[in-house]
């Protein structure tokens, strides 16, 4: 195994421990087969100093998301984020912060997600799905929360290509995949020129809209979690050592891909040094320098 980049940023991660599953759609035997048959991944949890230990050993800092959260009720949800800031309280060296989501359509998470914004440990975001209540984040549902970001000078990740959950399952879990077209990135960046916007994801089997979109708004970054480098498309790889350079955050979606794999995969797709060291953590730099966030 190689030796970990000297600091790595990951933008998007779920969490390794059991709390951290709480409210996924995972419940039945037949849909955590389907899961492992995606990822390779048997929902193995860990502790959360066992989950620290992981991260710090790689050196990581990473931004988390729950992704089920708003499926909850508004007290369910609450505590949610406290376990959450309070473990980031307690790991500052390998947390960076935590995406919120939430249902837009319930006035109490509304709420929430603006006490997260104002409370919160660590960088706070707002992370988009699609199959929530509201739909693609350019209905009229999302505009309070997209406007409470702006003011909070805080991002919105949403989410883009293909979706793991569901994937393999009689009907996708309902899930419909349109729902994760790059036009609605490029619609909510149109829209919102003071909103940095964060496409989730390789946007396969959409990569050439996505790299258009990040092109032409400058509010837009790109974050690659889910994939391993290998299987990107030639163009997003092409793009990557050029127009996309300085526009791509390194995401791994652990704990189904491990950090240290995905540098190592990284590295073997002969990126050269000066273009890894941004996307492991240059850019990320940068983009959180430039809202604030040391």
């Amino acid at each position: 195994m190689n030796a970990p980049p000297d600091r790595l940023i990951d933008f998007h991660s779920h969490w390794g421990t059991e709390r951290g599953w709480k409210g996924s759609p995972y419940e039945t035997a037949e849909d955590r087969e389907a899961l492992q048959g995606y990822f390779k991944w048997g929902m193995s949890f860990v502790s959360e100093e066992e989950q620290a230990v992981q991260f710090r050993r790689a050196n990581v800092k990473a931004m988390l998301d729950f992704a089920f959260t708003h499926t909850m009720d508004a007290g369910a949800l609450r505590d949610q984020h406290d376990y959450a800031f309070d473990y980031a309280r307690r790991h500052p060296d390998v947390v960076l912060g935590n995406w919120i989501g939430i249902d837009p359509t319930q006035p109490a998470h509304v709420k929430e997600l603006e006490r997260c914004l104002s409370e919160g440990t660590g960088l706070v975001g707002l992370t988009v799905h699609s199959f929530t209540p509201a739909g693609t984040p350019d209905q009229p549902e999302w505009e309070t929360c997209l406007n409470m970001c702006i003011e909070a000078n805080r991002p919105v990740l949403v989410h883009v290509g293909m979706s793991a959950t569901g994937a393999g399952t009689r009907g996708g879990m309902g899930i419909t995949l349109e729902g994760c077209h790059p036009r609605y990135v490029d619609r909510i960046a149109a829209k919102h020129p003071d909103l940095n916007v964060i496409a989730a994801r390789v946007a396969w089997p959409w990569q050439s809209e996505m790299i258009a979109v990040a092109l032409h708004k400058a509010n837009v970054w790109m974050e690659l979690h889910g994939w391993s480098p290998r299987y990107f498309p030639d163009e997003l790889k092409h793009e990557i050592g050029r127009r996309l350079r300085k526009k791509v955050f390194f995401g791994a979606d652990y704990p189904m891909l491990t950090h240290e794999r995905l540098v190592e995969e990284w590295r073997e797709e002969g990126f050269s040094p000066d273009i890894l060291d941004d996307v492991f953590s240059g850019n990320a730099e940068t983009f959180l320098t430039s809202i604030g966030v040391q």
